[in-house]
């Protein structure tokens, strides 16, 4: 049997995924957004693919677990109510797939920047900071990526132990990994982590050139949370 999917949000990421799935021959059944919400009806899908608000997210969840649907989602910035999510995921029975960014190439972008975080740690020589840039229609500030990013260097670093998101009237910490995040214009997504010393700087950049890739990423996690069951992140699909 092949799967269906139904897309939650149909946005910028919807379409694509919209878009994506059409290319593979993957059946779409439904498509909910603010004008067609999920309701308590028996839908024809396998799992939903949320790319909607932060704020719909846990709504989003508790009515698809209530359906028995698997979901992937692809919303940041609700992560701190992930316990709950887990809980109500694991208690109904069903597949859930979560990630901060579902293109392959920054989850390599993850391991890069842990095994780099880990050398540069060593010699205690290199300051560390992150700049985040997206289109003026971008939700969050910082984005979910970056905070990711920034928390890998946390874990991974006996140097950082706080991350500064706001803006700061002061000298920055020697353990404060500052995130700027800027928005403007039309940039898909470019994210930068900066290693400085006296001597010289290390750049390590992931620039998105579209959507697609999010959008494949997600198409990929709807195959495999397809006829599972368990609360997943992106990189048990991949690592």
């Amino acid at each position: 049997m092949s799967m269906k999917i139904a897309i939650v949000g149909y946005g910028s990421m919807g379409k694509e995924i919209e878009t994506v799935a059409q290319l593979n021959n993957i059946k779409i059944t439904n498509i909910f957004d603010i004008d067609n919400p999920i309701a308590d009806n028996s839908y024809d899908f396998d799992v939903a693919i949320d790319f909607s608000t932060p704020q719909s997210v846990i709504n989003n969840v508790k009515l698809l677990a209530k359906l028995k649907k698997n979901i992937v989602i692809g919303t940041t910035s609700w992560y701190e109510n992930s316990e709950e999510v887990k809980n109500i995921c694991l208690e109904n029975e069903i597949g859930c797939i979560w990630s901060s960014n579902f293109s392959i190439g920054m989850q390599i972008f993850f391991r890069i920047l842990t095994e780099t975080t880990k050398l540069c740690d060593n010699f205690n020589l290199y300051d560390m900071f992150i700049s985040d840039i997206h289109h003026s229609n971008k939700i969050d500030s910082p984005s979910g990526t970056a905070v990711k990013l920034a928390n890998i260097i946390i874990q991974n670093s006996k140097q950082k132990q706080k991350i500064l998101t706001e803006q700061i009237n002061r000298k920055i910490n020697s353990d404060e990994l500052h995130v700027s995040a800027i928005r403007g214009g039309s940039i898909t997504g470019t994210h930068t982590v900066y290693f400085d010393s006296n001597a010289d700087t290390i750049e390590l950049t992931h620039r998105a050139k579209n959507r697609r890739g999010f959008a494949e990423g997600a198409i990929i996690a709807a195959n495999w949370i397809y006829n599972k069951k368990g609360f997943y992140c992106f990189e048990n699909v991949l690592f």
